[in-house]
This record gives structure tokens, C-alpha cells and sequence, in this order.
């Protein structure tokens, strides 16, 4: 047995956005938009409490994850999901539609 906390990052489409999740509770999340299979990252969030714990990586991480999965491109307006594609370049380079905005 573990008292690792469970972490989990899920879609919720129907919010518009990619969820982290602390054993059940929402920790944290990344809104985007989709056009044409194009997903827009437009702001990432982890709540004050879960500051700390590199939930805004593993958000970002795995929320890209899912757009590849997809077959989807991204486009990082997001100021943390376009700071996390830059420092793992060119592991994302060929997920973004746009090179992010310099």
C-alpha cells in the first residue's frame, strides 16, 4: 500500500478543458478551444493549495499526450503550455500548427 496521493488528468469536453485531479479532486486545469482538430490552449490554472507539486507539468504533459493520441496540432496561446512546448523542444514541434509566438 502507498500514501502516494493519485494523480489523474482527464478531458472534460464538455467544460472545455484538460483536468488534473488529487485523489478525486480537482487540482487544477488547462481550457482550451478546438477548431478543425486545432487545439488552442488558452489558460492553465492549478488552485493555490496544490501549488508546488508539479501538477502544472504533468497537466501540460499529458493533456499534449492526448492531443497526439487525437492526431490533433496545437496552438499554445496559453503563456504555460507555450513555456512548457519551448523548453521540451522538438519533442511537441510537431504537434503545433504555429510556431508559438516569440
Amino acid at each position: 500500500m502507498t500514501d502516494e496521493p493519485q494523480v489523474t488528468v482527464a478531458d472534460n469536453p464538455e467544460k472545455s478543458r484538460f483536468e488534473v485531479s488529487i485523489d478525486g479532486t480537482l487540482a487544477g486545469f488547462a481550457a482550451y478551444e478546438v477548431d478543425s482538430g486545432t487545439v488552442t490552449f488558452v489558460h492553465t490554472r492549478v488552485f493555490e493549495e496544490y501549488e508546488g507539486q508539479g501538477l502544472a507539468g504533468r497537466l501540460a504533459k499529458e493533456s499534449l499526450a492526448m492531443v497526439r493520441a487525437a492526431g490533433g496540432t496545437v496552438v499554445p496561446e496559453c503563456s504555460y503550455i507555450r513555456a512548457y512546448v519551448r523548453k521540451h523542444a522538438p519533442e511537441y514541434d510537431d504537434l503545433l500548427r504555429d510556431d508559438p509566438e516569440e
